[in-house]
């Protein structure tokens, strides 16, 4: 029997290696064992809950203040323990995270070889995203296989001379967690503490906006750049609600508790991170997402949801080309324009009524898990 360990540490992560492990464990051949870093610990624990996931290896690196230096030497260590008791005869990773990197590193230090999903992400500019380009970049030089959501992906490996029998276009595997919380939601509509209501029928017809922001570029000026402009919004748009899941990260908490927690507007709603199904239920809600997150953009559109993205750059440029994504930055001016237009003309950017072709159809993870399962080739 192969033996195939799958290593993240992160809520997105997670979200998207779901999918990946309940195949492996659907598999009479394979022993799938499950080891996380918990570089993220209380939003991962929140999705391993979700679907009754429990790790057989939790190494527990997250620390209070921690440098990426310090988790990195932290991380290639415990990996390289982990590895050493565990000989799996392959490592799954995910994306481009500080343990994508030390997992991949520390599997290639073993010659264990390593499958690497969701690869072939580039903006092409080691600064945006930080640091999650150069480790995602890295990955590709240490990974045996290469799962490319799309066909761009696949370009942008084939370009740095990554052999094509080793690429395997598959679509995103964010798309089958889509679906599987999808059926949940529907099913079992979530409270979402933090609201005048346990659901979401106190909107009524209200237009939302859900508003999502952690990337460290934004850190300082751009955070307080966008916490002003929804300041500003709400008061131009009494009627629509800003609903803004604020995320744990001390840099992110601090601009949005000193400008916006002042702020007596009723039609702002600051509320704790939200686990993966309630989440999911806002995006099916919003009218409208602003975001500087990866996942959102893959998402969003798959739900017919416009998103403004506020970054320079974006390593997902078929959201752009659907007309369903648009990059407009962190200045305050950018923003209070951009959501004002959408707003007052929803029809200015034309968007496709949906975007779920665009990721891929739901059945990334089987394709992945034949792969890895069957050997190398196509």
């Amino acid at each position: 029997m192969k033996k195939i360990s799958v290593i993240f540490g992160t809520r997105p992560e997670a979200i998207k290696m779901v999918p990946v492990i309940l195949e492996l464990k659907k598999r009479a051949d394979v022993i799938c064992r499950v080891c996380v870093t918990a570089q993220h610990r209380h939003m991962l624990d929140q999705v391993l809950e979700i679907f009754d996931i429990v790790p057989d290896v939790d190494l527990d690196l997250m620390r209070a203040n921690q440098s990426l230096g310090g988790l990195t030497s932290l991380a290639i260590d415990a990996l390289d323990h982990y590895l050493t008791a565990d000989k799996p005869d392959v490592v799954l990773v995910q994306g481009d995270t500080t343990t994508v990197l030390c997992a991949a590193l520390a599997a290639f230090y073993h010659k264990i070889p390593v499958g690497h999903v969701e690869a072939g992400l580039r903006t092409g500019n080691m600064a945006s995203p930080w640091p999650e380009e150069a480790n995602r970049v890295l990955t590709t030089r240490l990974a045996k296989w290469h799962f490319a959501p799309t066909e761009t992906n696949r370009k942008n490996l084939l370009n740095e001379g990554v052999p094509d029998g080793d690429i395997y276009v598959t679509g995103n595997t964010v798309i089958d967690s889509l679906c599987l919380a999808l059926e949940k939601v529907k099913a079992h509509p979530p409270s979402i503490t933090g609201l005048p209501g346990e659901g979401l029928t106190w909107l009524g017809d209200d237009r939302m906006v859900l508003i999502t922001g952690h990337r460290r570029e934004n850190f300082g000026e751009g955070f307080d750049n966008i916490c002003h402009a929804i300041a500003e919004l709400a008061f131009r748009f009494p009627k629509v609600q800003f609903l803004y899941p604020v995320h744990l990260n001390p840099n992110v908490r601090e601009p949005v508790n000193r400008i916006l927690r002042k702020r007596i507007a009723t039609n702002i709603h600051l509320i704790e991170p939200q686990a993966y199904l309630q989440f999911v239920a806002l995006m099916s809600r919003a009218d409208l997402i602003l975001t500087d997150s990866g996942g959102v953009q893959e998402e969003a559109p798959s739900l017919g949801k416009m998103v403004l993205v506020m970054r320079e750059t974006t390593e997902r440029t078929e959201g752009l080309q659907s007309g369903l994504v648009k990059l407009i930055g962190a200045s305050r001016e950018h923003l209070i324009n951009e959501v004002s237009c959408f707003l007052e003309r929803k029809d200015s950017y034309s968007p496709h009524e949906t975007g779920s072709s665009l990721y891929g159809n739901g059945t990334a993870s089987i394709q992945i898990v034949d792969v890895v399962v069957s050997g190398p080739g196509k």
